[in-house]
């Protein structure tokens, strides 16, 4: 039975769905409900060789994810739900991991929307794939096509 669930959360069609999806397994095992959206580090490309840290463009990104994170809050606090939430930055699949270690997550919960082309899965890799190859605890895909 799962105590703890964490939902990465993005606001996206996929993330939706993994939303309601969450909340009926949290309504199902009584559990609590920790939902994060991760921003990438944003850097500054100062050539071939490198690049310096953006924060003024971090910190956009971390005030748009706080207002998709915030609407999904109040979407699982309107239902009844106990939930909490936390921006992150970094790399996705790393800071999912180490928040579900964290929190001592039972579930993972993430959304995933198909690429059309062999050319968009090369490119972007699958975060699904990577988190479930790296999660302390079990993993739920929640697809969208």
């Amino acid at each position: 039975m799962y105590k703890r669930i964490l939902l990465a959360y993005d606001g996206s069609k996929s993330g939706q769905k993994a939303l309601l999806d969450c909340r009926d397994i949290a309504q199902w095992s009584q559990a609590s409900v920790n939902l994060i959206a991760v921003t990438p580090l944003y850097m500054q490309v100062m050539g071939v060789e490198g690049g310096i840290y953006d924060s003024g463009l971090a910190e956009q990104e971390k005030e748009k994810y706080q207002g998709i994170l915030d609407e999904g809050l109040r979407q699982l606090v309107s239902a009844g739900y106990q939930a909490r939430g936390e921006v992150l930055l970094g790399e996705t699949v790393d800071e999912i991991t180490k928040y579900a270690k964290k929190i001592e997550a039972d579930l993972i919960v993430v959304g995933h929307k198909h690429l059309d082309g062999w050319a968009a899965r090369w490119w972007r890799g699958s975060v699904s794939k990577s988190l479930i190859e790296h999660a302390p605890c079990s993993v739920l895909v929640v697809i969208v096509h």
